[in-house]
C-alpha cells in the first residue's frame, strides 16, 4: 500500500468474520469488539478502518473486550477484574481510559451477560475502574482520584484563541481552558476543526483540549481529543472540567462531594467530586451490532 493512501476495511481485515457491537455514551461512539481469548490482532490500521466513517463502521474508538487473563498487561488484575477494556483512539493509538468508553463498556458487559447488574470492576490502562450499571439506564464509573497539575498553567492555542490551561490528569492528560467571555451560543460557534497547539514540555505524550463556559446549572464545554478531533463528549475531559472549574472556585470536596453539571454536545452528564475520587454519570446506549464480513475479490474492469 503506496504511503499517505488510507487503509481501507478491505486492506486489513482477517479472514474471519469480525463479530462487533456499536455504542455510544452522550455521542461519543464506539466500536465493541467481543475477544475474550484475546485472539484478535487489533492493529492500528484495523482500529482505523473500523472507525471510518465511511468505508468502515464509524466511531471516535474502538473498545475490545477481553478477559484479564488474556492480556499480559492485566493479568495482575485478573483476581479483582474479570474483563479488561481495551481501548483505541480512532487514530489507532492506545489511550490509558476514557470515561464515556467505560460505560458503554459495563453496559455491553450487562447486556451480553458477562457481568451481573450492579457495581463490578473493569480493569483499563489506568488501573481499576469500579462501575455500576443496572439493567438499563445511566451507568456511573468510579473515575478515581483527579491530579491538578500545580504550577502556572499551560499555554495552549485552540480555535484561533489563546489560553492558559489548567492541567488535569484523570489518568490521561486534559487541557482545561475557560472562555469567561463566552456564551454557550459562542462556545457552539468555535471552528474545532483544526488541532490544537501546546508545548511537547508540558504535555509529552499529546492532551485532550476542553473549552469550557458557565452556564445557569453548571458548566458546557467542547473537547478536542487526541488521536480523534473534536467528539460529541468526553467523560474523562468532563471529570476534568467539573474538577478544575469547582477548584478555581474554591468548591473542593471537604466534607460534602461537589456535584456538577456538565452539558456536552451529545447531551448531560453528571460529575460527583467527592474527597477521594470522582464518579462519572450518564447515559450508555448499545445502537446495533453486526459481523463485518470477509473482503470479496473482484475481477478487473476491461
Amino acid at each position: 500500500m503506496p504511503s499517505g493512501i488510507p487503509r481501507t476495511i478491505g486492506d486489513v481485515r482477517d479472514e474471519l468474520e469480525l463479530r462487533f457491537v456499536k455504542g455510544h455514551g452522550t455521542g461519543n461512539d464506539f466500536v465493541l469488539l467481543p475477544d475474550p481469548d484475546g485472539d484478535l490482532d487489533l492493529t492500528a490500521d484495523l482500529v482505523r478502518a473500523l472507525c471510518d466513517r465511511r468505508t468502515g463502521i464509524g466511531g471516535d474508538g474502538v473498545l475490545r473486550v477481553v478477559l484479564c487473563a488474556a492480556v499480559p498487561e492485566a493479568a495482575g488484575l485478573a483476581g479483582r477484574a474479570r474483563w479488561f477494556m481495551d481501548y483505541r483512539n480512532a487514530d489507532g493509538s492506545v489511550a490509558e481510559m476514557c470515561g464515556n468508553g467505560a460505560r458503554v463498556f459495563a453496559r455491553y458487559l450487562v447486556d451480553a451477560g458477562y457481568a451481573q447488574p450492579g457495581r463490578f470492576h473493569v480493569a483499563t490502562r489506568a488501573g481499576l475502574r469500579l462501575v455500576e450499571a443496572a439493567v438499563d439506564g445511566d451507568v456511573t464509573v468510579d473515575m478515581g482520584p483527579p491530579r491538578i497539575i500545580d504550577g502556572p498553567g499551560a499555554p495552549v492555542t485552540v480555535a484561533d484563541r489563546d489560553f492558559t490551561a489548567t492541567a488535569v490528569s484523570m489518568g490521561n492528560p486534559h487541557a482545561v481552558c475557560f472562555a469567561g467571555d463566552l456564551d454557550v451560543a459562542g462556545l457552539r460557534r468555535l471552528d474545532l476543526t483544526r488541532p490544537p497547539s501546546f508545548s511537547p514540555v508540558d504535555f509529552p505524550d499529546g492532551v485532550n483540549v476542553e473549552i469550557v463556559v458557565d452556564r445557569p446549572a453548571g458548566v458546557a464545554m467542547r473537547v478536542f481529543e487526541r488521536g480523534v478531533g473534536e467528539t460529541a463528549s468526553c467523560g474523562t475531559g468532563a471529570c476534568a472540567v467539573a474538577v478544575a472549574w469547582a477548584a478555581r472556585r474554591g468548591a473542593r470536596p471537604a466534607g460534602a462531594p461537589v456535584e456538577v453539571e456538565v452539558d456536552v454536545p451529545g447531551g448531560g452528564l453528571v460529575v460527583i467530586w467527592q474527597p477521594e475520587t470522582v464518579l462519572l454519570r450518564g447515559p450508555a446506549e448499545l445502537v446495533f451490532d453486526g459481523v463485518l464480513r470477509r473482503a470479496e475479490a473482484h475481477d478487473p474492469v476491461g
